[in-house]
């Protein structure tokens, strides 16, 4: 090794010191948006707080959206494909982990600001597109497995299928404020499985 190769050593002193910038960043701007929402969420405000100079957040972060993305992307546990091999059980594990994302006090005080800045501003728009692909994904997933089992008619709409999920718990949630417990869950279910979506229902 010559002097002017790093070592090993600073070059992991450096990796870690980008690590906790990086995650001291994305903590502050989660604080903002539960405080204020995506409106009170600045590049300058998230310096401020964080403690970290604009000119690396922008090295890591091109744009605000970028930040964002990132930071919303980080809120809970991501979200898991579950395999029981029927489509009750598959449903009954997605929507219980959605009941649970929704019951987390900070993912439901965020979520419906990244509705509102999605229909303010394009860019915004972008990340919520994004990130609701995300968080829908394992219910794709397992309405397409359970059509190749033949538990779904193959012409089943995934998209109104995954509205009849997600629809209630949201109204739950945000307009009725009841508990999202197990009970509710298991009503989501059984309601979603009395549909006529299922191979001789009409």
């Amino acid at each position: 090794m010559t002097k002017n190769e790093p070592s090993e050593a600073m070059a992991d002193d450096g990796d870690s010191r980008v690590q906790r910038s990086r995650k001291t960043v994305l903590a502050a701007t989660l604080q903002l948006l539960a405080e204020a929402g995506f409106s009170g969420v600045s590049v300058d405000e998230v310096s401020r707080r964080s403690g970290v100079a604009k000119t690396t957040i922008y090295r890591h972060w091109p744009s605000r959206a970028a930040l964002l993305l990132e930071a919303c992307s980080n809120l809970g546990a991501k979200s898991q494909v579950p395999d029981t091999g029927t489509l009750k059980g598959d449903l009954t594990a997605v929507v219980t982990q959605f009941a649970g994302r929704l019951r987390s006090d900070r993912w439901a005080t965020i979520l419906p600001s990244v509705i509102d800045a999605a229909e303010r501003d394009p860019e915004l728009a972008e990340v919520h597109t994004r990130l609701h692909a995300g968080f829908m994904a394992p219910l794709y997933t397992i309405i397409a497995r359970a059509q190749e089992r033949g538990e779904l008619s193959g012409d089943c709409d995934p998209s109104t299928l995954v509205a009849s999920v997600v629809g209630p718990l949201y109204y739950r949630r945000w307009f009725d404020r009841q508990p999202l417990d197990e009970t509710f869950v298991k009503s989501i279910v059984d309601n979603v499985l009395d549909r006529p979506t299922r191979p001789g229902q009409s």
